[in-house]
């Protein structure tokens, strides 16, 4: 299984979860967001110019994904500090 970059912003409590090879740095071209009442809150998919899937923005992320997740995500909360 191929490794997924996450990242987590603790006190925006938002999480990025990047789908494309972190190496190729794709360009979000179009993002759309789901339905914010059938999935409980915000969840936006991004896609890059050919239209593929290139990552997942999770906002409300604690409520949302899976706590190992959210421990093992690289913390951009706390770049510079």
């Amino acid at each position: 299984m191929a490794d997924l970059k996450v990242t987590y912003d603790l006190v925006a409590n938002a999480a990025y979860i990047q789908l494309a090879d972190p190496q190729a740095r794709p360009n979000v071209a179009s993002m759309y967001p789901c339905d914010p009442v059938k999935v409980g809150g915000m969840i936006n998919l991004d896609f890059d110019a050919g239209g593929r899937l290139v990552g997942v923005e999770v906002l409300d992320a604690r409520s949302k994904l899976p706590e190992y997740m959210l421990e093992a995500a690289e913390r951009i909360d706390l770049e510079g500090t």
